[in-house]
């Protein structure tokens, strides 16, 4: 019998999906369909993490935080992208990788019943942590077009509620790769401060934006800083997937009842993970503009070669979605019409949104342009257009 926090909560089919292409080890397959990426990481990183498996600091439980240079690390990052000081010591937590730190932030702020916006579509490990932490999702939809997605102003407006208590916002979000404008971040903000709820954001990618356009820091709006939680990791921009080391940043108050909820849940972090990541964010040159541009080099090829079909144009992260039901498929078969007949893992959006379901995604930070080739005929092959 499935138990009552579970009964709205689908998955995420990325799992499935990974499963169905690595039972397919002999055959050449586009692999589109996890947020991996072939990128190394900083060499600091990668030389500090293998002297950390002989350091007997870290292979302890202790600070339960997270050790003491990573969390000044951060505040650093945090003060280099906001211009606000916070304390190592009160305002920041280390967490075992960035989803970690938001479930336990939606615990250490939700009652049963309170209301969380989410973009929709955005990404539904997110969605799925909302209905864990007892909350109810409530959607601001964001609308393809042209040029890329926009956050419908009137839709986020409808999402708010007396019952309001968090706006989780990724930018950019996954999986449509949506970057918040400036507009969009004021909207934000002016909901928080009249519902008087907390901003939780996702800034797993924040650095991950192309054609130059500007990164914002939600915190750093007027007003903001005291309601504006921040959870980062290294997995995306340090391409430290498997190092587990997130990070969560925020106001005093609510940071003492997120420090006991991660004490009562993951406990600490991966002990020889954070001497690496400390390297990473301290690093004189962490690779990310480097990687960026790999990534929109795969972006714009993607573009380019999916031209004639329905594809919405991310400004940022790893992914870009197909609206596969313009072509008369719904997503799921057009997913599975590309892994067998066509060697292509894609993973569909369903239960990713209200909305999101009629869109297939796909991963470009893990293939070059030199694999991505004939991903035009392989599409063709597999939906005979």
């Amino acid at each position: 019998m499935t138990v009552s926090r579970l009964k709205d909560i689908p998955g995420i089919g990325v799992d499935k999906m990974g499963d169905a292409a690595d039972a397919e080890r002999n055959r050449n397959i586009l692999r589109l369909e996890n947020l991996d990426t072939d990128l190394r990481p900083p060499p600091e990183a990668l030389a500090r993490t293998h002297e950390a498996i002989d350091d007997d600091d870290a292979n302890s439980y202790l600070p339960f935080t997270g050790q003491t240079a990573l969390r000044e690390a951060v505040v650093a990052r945090m003060r280099g992208s906001t211009g606000i000081d916070y304390d190592p010591h009160t305002e920041c937590i280390v967490s075992a990788g960035g989803l970690a730190g938001i479930l336990n932030v939606l615990l250490s702020i939700l009652e049963p019943g309170d209301e969380v916006v989410l973009t929709d579509p955005t990404y539904a490990g997110l969605i799925n942590r909302v209905r864990l932490a007892g909350g109810v999702p409530r959607f601001a939809r964001l609308l393809p077009g042209a040029d890329g997605w926009r956050l419908d102003l009137d839709s986020l407006a409808a999402a708010v509620s007396e019952r309001t208590r968090v706006f989780l916002v990724m930018s950019p979000s996954m999986p449509s790769g949506f970057v918040a404008n400036a507009q969009e971040w004021d909207a934000i903000g002016t909901h928080c401060r009249r519902a008087n709820a907390w901003l939780v954001y996702d800034a797993a990618m924040e650095r991950i934006v192309f054609d130059g356009q500007p990164v914002i820091q939600p915190a750093a709006l007027p007003d903001m800083r005291e309601r504006t939680i921040t959870v980062g990791s290294v997995s995306k921009e340090y391409r430290m997937i498997g190092w587990r080391v997130g990070w969560i940043v925020g106001p005093a108050a609510i940071m003492a009842d997120v420090r006991l909820t991660s004490l009562s849940n993951v406990v600490c972090q991966v002990g020889i993970g954070m001497p690496g990541a400390t390297a990473a964010l301290t690093s004189n040159d962490d690779g990310v503009a480097q990687a960026v541009a790999q990534w929109q080099e795969r972006r714009d090829f993607l573009l380019t070669a999916l031209r004639d079909l329905p594809v919405i144009r991310p400004d940022g992260g790893w992914s870009l979605l197909i609206d596969t039901e313009q072509l008369g498929l719904a997503s799921d078969e057009a997913s599975r019409l590309l892994l067998a007949k066509a060697d292509v893992a894609a993973t569909p959006m369903k239960g990713w949104g209200p909305h999101a379901g009629r869109y297939l995604r796909f991963v470009f930070a893990n293939e070059p342009v030199a694999r991505l080739a004939d991903i035009r005929a392989r599409v063709r092959t597999a939906w005979g257009m």
